[in-house]
């Protein structure tokens, strides 16, 4: 049950956040329907659309917050980089990880911006649909949304006409999903989040371009990549891991699921290094792996990732990034259900990017009060003996035995 002291801060903090975001909105009108706005989608109400987010503010009409939305002057991306000072500030660690990923938000017709029939990893299945791609940031402190993009696909790109009626930007052009990433990525990095790792699913970690980019910026990172993947030096990452001796599987946690530890069996090893991009004179300054992680009661699932880390990084710390990504799903799904992430009325580009970063802020605001840990750290576990395959244990990991190119 909360206090009436626990309610009275809670509305301190957040009347502190309006503060810091106050002079984004040029005019004391916009001011108010923002505040509302975002308290609205703070509020217990049943479909936080315009009419009833005005009605939980004592709006006669929902007009202003309309208005907020489509007609009046701010700029959405001002307020994504005050969210991520502010999550930074809240919930910033020196080993934070940023994860990309991308959410589906189905809808009717065909005049939302991005809308057309496509898959949704949401769903599960093609739906008439528009996709968002985003970036979360996560710590042992919580974890937040701090950036997003809409997917416009070519039937959109390629009829200017129906981008000028959806008031998408003359300029916008078609981009992949990871071509938005890598600009996400970029403005991440520039930010005051402190961020040590990367992580994201096969569809982002498959792209050669997308893990050259984060080698270039000086970031470690943890990436799923599908089963037919080629590993540095190696044959298919699938046939890699066939190959590796029982001993090298161990039982880690890779972080707190809703029913407890999320324990799997996991093997990493340590490839060659590319002498282009890994060596600073005579010597290695990044470490290059591949991972597997297997379901202990389904042995024969199995998932693979590529990661890129500082020399004497820890196998433990690299299961522990992988396992992070898990936390952008529990942002999409407290957004979404606590802050109306997905519960918007407008049609047009602008108007989406609007109302899906008050979303973010407020789930923001939630994640930076809560106060919650998520990572609660690994068991030890216990050390195999030596193996007699070209697999080799040094410390607390295994390495291929690969010769050097360039000997």
């Amino acid at each position: 049950m909360i206090t009436e002291h626990a309610a009275a801060q809670w509305d301190l903090e957040l009347d502190d956040l309006f503060l810091s975001i106050g002079h984004r909105f040029g005019r004391v009108e916009l001011r108010r329907r923002m505040r509302d706005y975002v308290r609205g989608l703070l509020a217990p109400v049943a479909r936080k659309n315009s009419w009833q987010l005005a009605e939980q503010a004592g709006h006669r009409t929902p007009d202003g917050l309309q208005h907020l939305l489509a007609g009046s002057k701010w700029e959405p991306d001002d307020i994504r980089d005050d969210l991520q000072e502010y999550v930074a500030g809240k919930l910033g660690e020196p080993d934070g990880v940023l994860i990309i990923d991308d959410t589906g938000f189905i809808k009717k017709g065909t005049i939302s911006a991005g809308v057309q029939r496509q898959y949704s990893g949401t769903a599960g299945r093609t739906e008439n649909c528009q996709i968002g791609v985003f970036a979360a940031y996560a710590t042992a402190r919580g974890r937040a949304l701090v950036d997003r993009e809409l997917y416009l696909p070519k039937s959109w790109t390629e009829d200017r006409e129906r981008c000028r009626t959806a008031r998408v930007p003359g300029e916008r052009e078609f981009a992949t999903k990871g071509e938005l990433a890598r600009h996400m990525v970029l403005r991440a990095l520039a930010s005051p989040l402190p961020i040590a790792w990367i992580t994201a699913d096969s569809a982002y970690g498959q792209d050669n371009r997308f893990r050259r980019l984060l080698e270039q910026s000086g970031v470690g990172y943890v990436l799923a990549v599908p089963k037919s993947q080629f590993s540095v030096g190696c044959s298919r990452i699938e046939v890699l891991f066939a190959q590796a001796p029982n001993e090298a599987w161990e039982e880690i946690s890779c972080g707190e699921g809703a029913k407890g530890p999320r324990v799997y069996h996991w093997s990493a090893v340590r490839l060659p290094a590319v002498a282009e991009f890994d060596y600073q004179g005579e010597a290695p300054h990044r470490m290059r792996w591949a991972l597997a992680r297997r379901s202990i009661s389904k042995p024969d699932e199995i998932a693979y990732y590529l990661a890129y880390a500082p020399l004497h990084v820890t196998v433990q710390e690299l299961v522990r990034v992988a396992g992070a990504r898990w936390a952008i799903e529990e942002c999409f799904q407290a957004a979404k259900n606590e802050c109306g992430l997905d519960q918007y009325e407008v049609r047009r580009y602008t108007g989406w990017f609007r109302h899906i970063t008050l979303a973010m802020l407020a789930h923001a605001f939630l994640a930076a009060t809560a106060h919650q840990p998520w990572e609660k750290g690994v068991p030890p576990v216990g050390r195999p003996g030596p193996s007699s395959s070209q697999w080799r244990r040094f410390g607390d990991s295994w390495q291929l035995v690969v010769p050097d190119p360039r000997t």
